[in-house]
């Protein structure tokens, strides 16, 4: 029995162990629950006020870990990336990138990255170093770009960093407009860029002609390889490596493998983490593990022929976001073990953390642990950093990066 089966089983049960509970025919709500364009209104939990100096947190593995906040005062940090000299790039949602230098975050934003269109938890996205860096200074990011008629597309663009901003910046590929508004990239150990696109319930995941729901395959210039899975096939656009996709924030390389393992959203419950092969099928929205937004299951199948189970899920939903594989040996416990942020769990605001996934050889999973789940702070990304050590991004209005170190 897959996974997809028997949470299936388990989940008829319940429901039917509900109704009966509630006294035969028909179950009966518990309260009646407010909604908000069509969506329940969650209950939001205080999160609690960032320390003013280093604290010392106990983990399941037996081993102390100390967090200290590197910097704060960035608005809704998105994501990092590391460059000489203990210098980082930070991303700021809603608009422009931000510099940490030493541990002190510059109070003027890095000139030359793009305007962008902000909407919700979204502008200016992800950002990583070109893998020859050290040579060519180049820095790659994904935002929603403004389009005409008030609409907007997600963009890649890269630019020369010169210390201080980005010179040259350019978009080198554009997906079509009302595309999504999220998106993650890394490079392969083939050289090759990917980068990921968001997709709704509207079948444009599994359609071949749209960009949605997707993971694009291009080349370091923006280009089409010409060895893409779909690069030939008619009805599908030669950018795409992998389709039925819902809202990918999290994207990495697996360490020994050199696979790519990305981390998607369900919708209410049905939170992935899948490993990409070329030309993979990976469900959404045919198939889930989550329900709708407003109660009943997203689909009646839980899997199906020729589309690929993801190999870690939960439900109920951690709005899952942000994927790293540490390999240092500052904090040897967590050594080869996996880590996700979380936004929220259950859809409650003010419970977000992060999680670290143990595996065995065949990277099958063996136990899961929650991090800073007290705390309840939403987790947009996590990195290991050049020290060894790993770095943790708060998404608040007063965001914060946060650096996690051996106590002793």
């Amino acid at each position: 029995m897959t996974i997809r089966d028997s949470r299936a089983v388990a989940a008829r049960l319940l429901a039917l162990c509900s109704i009966f509970a509630a006294g035969g025919g028909a179950a009966l709500a518990q309260q009646a629950v407010p909604f908000a364009n069509g969506v329940p209104v969650a209950p939001e939990l205080p999160v609690l006020p960032l320390p003013d100096h280093p604290l010392t947190y106990k983990t399941a593995e037996g081993m102390d870990v100390r967090i200290v906040v590197v910097a704060r005062g960035i608005e809704h940090p998105w994501s990092i990336a590391f460059l000489p000299n203990d210098v980082m790039l930070v991303t700021q949602t809603h608009g422009g990138m931000r510099v940490i230098r030493k541990g002190v975050l510059d109070p003027t934003p890095v000139a030359g990255v793009p305007e962008v269109k902000a909407i919700r938890r979204s502008g200016m996205l992800d950002v990583a170093l070109h893998p020859k860096f050290a040579d060519n200074q180049l820095v790659y990011y994904t935002y929603h770009k403004p389009m005409a008629d008030d609409k907007g597309a997600l963009a890649l663009g890269r630019g020369k960093w010169d210390g201080k901003a980005l010179v040259g910046a350019k978009d080198i590929f554009v997906t079509e407009p009302d595309v999504g508004s999220i998106s993650r990239i890394a490079f392969g150990r083939d050289g090759m860029l990917y980068m990921t696109t968001p997709g709704g319930a509207d079948g444009k995941p599994q359609d071949g002609m749209s960009l949605a729901g997707k993971v694009l395959r291009l080349r370091d210039d923006g280009t089409v390889p010409s060895d893409n899975p779909f690069a030939a096939k008619p009805g599908y656009r030669p950018e795409i490596y992998t389709l039925g996709h819902r809202g990918t924030i999290g994207l990495a390389v697996h360490p020994g493998t050199g696979e790519l393992w990305e981390s998607e959203n369900g919708p209410n419950g049905g939170d992935e983490i899948n490993v990409l092969k070329p030309g993979g099928n990976y469900g959404w929205p045919l198939v889930s593990l989550g329900r709708t937004y407003q109660g009943p299951w997203h689909s009646q199948k839980f899997q199906q022929d020729g589309l690929t189970d993801p190999i870690v899920y939960w439900t109920p939903a951690i709005a899952v976001s942000g994927l790293m594989f540490y390999t240092g040996d500052k904090l040897p416990k967590w050594k080869g073990d996996v880590f996700v942020g979380s936004l929220r769990t259950g859809e409650i605001i003010g419970t977000g953390h992060f999680e670290r996934i143990l595996f065995n050889e065949k990277m099958e999973e063996l136990r899961r642990e929650s991090l800073l789940k007290d705390w309840g702070h939403r987790v947009r990304d996590l990195k290991q950093g050049p020290d060894g050590l790993i770095y943790v991004l708060l998404d608040d209005d007063d965001g914060a990066v946060l650096r996690i170190e051996p106590a002793q």
